[in-house]
């Protein structure tokens, strides 16, 4: 069994008034998109999101019945979000993908599970920069490290590779993304601009 976990309960405060996590891309939620794609090869959605989130988010996932983890101490940022949603992980590990990837690619999804085993977590780091929000993870694992960076931050926003850096994790370098990830999987849609360019691929290509 494989779980995922979609973080969903960031501000989207680039992306104007609205919350991209439901904005329609191509028609399609935004949410969705990412839970039909990782629905290929996980068993089980968790969504973590803010509770005045849980309504809009829930009607755009119809059908595909996830679990909730409703941040209790909304606007603490990734960690946080990581952390509840782990904690209502039932398997030992799982996905966890920002709800702003709408391609994440199933199958290197499905890799990085195959990496992570043995482990507390998978990590990929393409090229300069680490993908956190596109990684498996031991659950229990990284929820108590999540804890612990939450707890030393005191009411801060820790950085989402402190509590990484505690974890015996595998990094899944830029030669085995390319071996094994679509070319857009980390693409992530933080802006309206971003959001319009890629709402007119998909047009295009759907």
């Amino acid at each position: 069994m494989r779980s995922a976990v979609i973080v969903a309960g960031g501000r989207s405060t680039r992306f104007g008034d609205r919350d991209k996590a439901v904005a329609e891309l191509a028609g399609v939620p935004m949410v969705r998109r990412v839970a039909d794609r990782l629905a290929r090869v996980c068993d089980r959605l968790v969504v973590n999101c803010r509770s005045d989130q849980r309504d809009d988010v829930e009607a755009a996932l119809a059908g595909h019945d996830p679990a909730f983890a409703v941040d209790p101490d909304p606007d603490r940022g990734p960690v946080a979000g990581i952390r509840t949603g782990l904690r209502a992980v039932e398997t030992e590990y799982a996905a966890v993908v920002a709800c702003d990837m709408p391609f994440v690619d199933p199958d290197f999804v499905a890799y990085l599970f195959e990496r992570a085993a043995g482990h507390d977590a998978a990590i990929p780091r393409p090229g300069e920069w680490y993908e956190p929000l596109q990684a498996v993870y031991r659950a229990a694992a990284m929820a108590d490290a999540c804890d612990a960076a939450l707890a030393a931050a005191e009411g801060g926003e820790p950085r989402v590779l402190t509590p990484i850096e505690t974890l015996d994790h595998v990094v899944v370098d830029g030669e085995a993304v390319a071996a094994h990830a679509a070319s857009d999987t980390f693409d992530n849609l933080n802006t309206e601009a971003e959001f319009r360019a890629a709402d007119d691929r998909l047009g295009r290509d759907e």
